[in-house]
């Protein structure tokens, strides 16, 4: 699982319009992570659904 990406620190970025700039790479990172936290929460739901639809014993 990855870890929330955390946003370049003051100064990080030159604005001298860098190509990626630093803002570029945390936001595709923060892309990525956000996926992997939607497909994990819905991996979590359809667990939940497995688990409510099978018979009690």
């Amino acid at each position: 699982m990855m870890e929330k990406p955390i946003p370049p620190a003051d100064g990080e970025c030159c604005e001298s319009a860098c190509e990626p700039c630093v803002w570029d790479s945390y936001y595709e990172e923060m892309r990525l992570w956000q996926e992997e936290q939607k497909r994990l929460k819905e991996q979590e739901k359809n667990g939940r659904q497995q688990d409510d639809s099978e018979p009690v014993k």
